[in-house]
């Protein structure tokens, strides 16, 4: 009876100390969308690990912090940020606990988008270590994008093939 009560116990913390560290994840990933909302620039960054890597819908975005830093700026100093709302997010741990990924889903200017990421527990802070940002296509509308997409990207392909 004791060793149940123990596990009970045990599991009901590890239960309450993970969901309080989602609840900070969760807080994490809103402020970092909102301060994009509100065209907040040091905080949108500050919420990056130093070493983050953002990757947007293009093809041809793939960042570190850096450069996504510079790629952002002007739309900052212009006040023509982007705004996501979350709809939907999925929040995973390593056994360390000092690892999360997640899945959201987005309503942004761009229709529903998917964002997938990692988040790296740095001292008592989590930070945004690595981010995905990807338009949806609805399945019946697939060969229609592809139409759109096909003159731009068959150029990028044929060039990347060449690396």
């Amino acid at each position: 009876m004791k060793k149940a009560l123990l596990l009970l116990l045990f599991i009901t913390t590890f239960t309450n100390a993970q969901n309080a560290e989602k609840d900070k994840i969760n807080q994490i990933l809103n402020s970092w969308h909102k301060a994009a909302a509100d065209v907040k620039f040091d905080a949108y960054f500050d919420l990056m690990a130093e070493d983050a890597i953002f990757i947007g819908t293009d093809a041809t975005e793939n960042w570190v912090k850096p450069d996504f830093k510079t790629w952002a700026k002007p739309f900052f100093d212009k006040g023509t940020t982007w705004n996501f709302t979350t709809l939907e997010r999925h929040i995973f741990f390593d056994k360390s606990g000092k690892t999360a990924w997640f899945d959201e889903l987005l309503n942004t200017q761009m229709k529903i988008c998917r964002g997938s990421g990692v988040l790296v527990k740095v001292g008592k802070e989590w930070k945004i270590q690595h981010y995905v940002l990807s338009m949806t296509v609805p399945n019946d509308e697939v060969d229609a994008a592809i139409k759109i997409k096909a003159p731009i990207e068959d150029v990028l392909i044929a060039k990347l093939q060449k690396k």
